[in-house]
């Protein structure tokens, strides 16, 4: 008896095994899928996020948003060289920790890549960028008496202030002004700190968020609040939103992208006019 009882209790651990090591390789398999479906909602997002930021009028020719890659967090996604208007889910490449293009056949990407990447590799909260030329941010770039803050309900993210990148202190004063590389990258990301702006000083501004929806938010409510402070200054003192408001606001805001995403998606998309 007791040889059988033996027998049963090594088949009893042998299946015990079996069972635990498929269980684990479906929830591997489950969690991959889970990746993949939510990479290919990432990429849908982000198509949609360039032709909004076009429509919008927060690029142009230039200008590009990127996500954190769902599949692989250290990685990102982004449209190589083409024009906002004109991107299609063809268009979007992975590129690594180091901003290089996983893929051989990526083709030419932009060469600001770098502030992605490096904002990425230093804000594991920031999920999606935004780097723009909107010329209505350009003036708070270059006055440095004028600093741009969270002056009405929608911009509370800007506090007290975006920080601004001066390029000169890491590139010299003889630089094209363009993040084209790692260093410049990490210097901007640095500069950005923990804030949802940064200004660069006579070329534009990034703007980062924990979604695509966010950071597209935060861009669109950059400029505006951009247009709404030079106007009120033109009249005279101006209130700016107090630290305790500016929390508030955005946390009321954060709640209710999707209301403002669908507005700007089918806009762009033509559905409203």
């Amino acid at each position: 008896m007791r040889s059988v009882w033996g027998t049963l209790s090594g088949v009893v651990m042998v299946l015990s095994l079996v069972g635990a090591a498929y269980a684990q390789s479906d929830a591997h398999s489950s969690s991959g899928a889970n990746a993949a479906v939510a990479r290919e909602k990432a990429i849908d997002d982000l198509v949609t996020a360039y032709h909004v930021l076009y429509h919008e009028g927060i690029v142009d020719a230039f200008g590009h948003i990127t996500v954190r890659d769902p599949a692989n967090p250290s990685h990102y996604l982004m449209a190589k060289s083409v024009q906002p208007p004109f991107v299609t889910r063809a268009d979007i490449v992975e590129l690594d920790a180091d901003s290089n293009p996983v893929s051989k056949d990526a083709g030419h990407v932009p060469l600001e890549r770098f502030i992605h990447g490096e904002i990425y590799r230093l804000r594991p909260d920031v999920n999606s960028v935004v780097h723009s030329h909107a010329a209505a941010v350009l003036p708070f770039t270059v006055a440095k008496d004028a600093p741009l803050r969270a002056i009405c309900h929608t911009c509370g993210f800007l506090g007290a202030g975006a920080p601004l990148f001066e390029i000169r202190e890491y590139a010299g004063d003889g630089s094209n002004m363009l993040v084209q590389n790692k260093a410049l990258g990490a210097a901007l990301a640095k500069t950005l700190g923990q804030n949802k702006v940064v200004l660069m000083r006579g070329h534009g501004f990034t703007a980062a968020g924990g979604s695509v929806k966010e950071a597209v938010y935060n861009a669109i409510n950059t400029v505006l609040d951009a247009k709404v402070e030079m106007d009120a200054l033109r009249l005279g003192n101006v209130t700016y939103l107090s630290d305790a408001e500016a929390a508030a606001v955005s946390k009321t805001h954060n709640a209710s992208l999707d209301f403002s995403w669908e507005v700007w998606a089918k806009r762009a998309s033509g559905e409203l006019r």
